[in-house]
């Protein structure tokens, strides 16, 4: 993922906002398909796609794999709590974190729990070896909570525009 700062939203007229809305749903649509729905050019959107991908607005191009289809139909949501808040603890359970394949989504928020994590495993019995591995055993972890997903209802990266 790329570093680079984003430009503040209000500089993105009406019609980025329009590419933007059509590649969230399917980002293989032609730059013909879109030129025709946000009335311009391909070429017209190739650029603005372009200045977009340089600005940071678009990190980056992928595929939604059905975590099901892939063996991996387990969701665990887990709140965790490091033994600390300094710098160095955070610093190393961020990059704890970052690297196991398992965690979908990590953040650092605010509040009671230091990090809420998602993770996708194949089943609970891969769970309990990765709760071991991530949270139980790990020195930088005072608790955690976990909670299996049961429906997940609603599961999206789409940013309203």
């Amino acid at each position: 993922m790329r570093s680079t700062i984003a430009r503040p939203p209000d500089q993105l007229d009406d019609q980025d906002c329009a590419i933007l809305r059509i590649l969230q749903l399917d980002n293989k649509t032609s730059q013909r398909e879109i030129g025709e729905a946000v009335h311009l050019s391909a070429p017209a959107v190739q650029r603005r796609i372009a200045r977009m991908e340089a600005a940071g607005i678009i990190r980056r191009n992928v595929s939604v794999v059905d975590p099901v289809a892939a063996g991996q139909g387990v969701t665990v949501v887990v709140e965790v709590q490091t033994v600390n808040d300094r710098s160095p603890t955070i610093a190393a359970a961020k990059r704890l974190f970052r690297e196991a394949p398992e965690v979908q989504q990590c953040y650092f928020v605010t509040g009671k729990a230091s990090f809420v994590l998602i993770l996708l495993v194949p089943d609970m019995a891969s769970y309990e070896v990765l709760s071991r591995r991530l949270f139980a055993d790990n020195e930088l972890v005072q608790s955690f909570q976990t909670m299996v997903v049961l429906d997940p209802v609603k599961v999206t990266l789409e940013v309203d525009l």
